[in-house]
């Protein structure tokens, strides 16, 4: 059985996401102590919230240092919604925060009006496919192996992540004809901005590849 680790550092529904690794078979703790974070072999980073609040929790708690030397020691290490965005270098909600810098690029407010000048319901939320970033040539090696272009998932948020180097972005989704990263990553870290713990046997794919990996 896989053991999987999730932060708990009070941004999010934790459960959801536990109950989706269980579904995978995976045997999960949840935690904010940092010797059990460091000692895990896959971590989770979920949250829902502000990115400012979400950075002073994990500040908090100790957990920056931390998280950031998962990614040294290069523990699989995937983040969901604001989890993914913590892993860019800052971002502009309610000014410039910085972020845990395991990925660089930053974090923006989604486009208020649509490619054709439209204003747009400001957050996303539904659910939304995903297609493969034009940079890449496939999913394979990575969280979306077991996907298909097209597929949809749960999107909830305000805010989107743009990679400094675009190769980062593996798959994209579209939201008013505005490009939204859907997923980014980088050696073994992954992001993913929708919720694959709430998008059915699609978000379970991502979740049993992340654990089997």
């Amino acid at each position: 059985m896989s053991k999987v680790t999730i932060i708990d550092y009070g941004m999010g529904n934790i459960l959801s996401v536990q109950r989706g690794l269980e579904r995978c078979g995976a045997e999960v703790t949840l935690t904010s102590d940092p010797e059990l974070i460091l000692a895990s072999k896959r971590v989770v980073l979920p949250g829902v919230g502000a990115f400012a609040k979400g950075m002073q929790a994990l500040d908090g708690l100790g957990l920056i240092r931390v998280i950031r030397e998962l990614a040294n020691r290069q523990i699989p290490l995937l983040g969901i919604c604001l989890g993914m965005q913590l892993l860019l270098d800052e971002s502009e909600e309610f000014g410039i925060t910085a972020g845990l810098g395991l990925i660089p690029g930053r974090v923006i407010k989604m486009p208020a009006h649509t490619l054709m000048g439209k204003e747009q319901k400001i957050p996303h939320i539904g659910w939304t496919p995903i297609q493969i970033s034009g940079l890449t040539t496939g999913w394979k090696g990575s969280l979306l192996e077991d996907s298909c272009p097209g597929e949809a998932f749960y999107f909830v948020h305000s805010y989107m992540a743009v990679p400094t180097d675009i190769s980062c972005c593996i798959a994209n989704s579209f939201y008013g004809g505005h490009k939204i990263a859907a997923v980014i990553a980088q050696d073994q870290i992954t992001g993913c901005q929708f919720h694959p713990e709430k998008s059915g046997e699609y978000g379970l794919k991502i979740l049993r590849k992340f654990c089997d990996d």
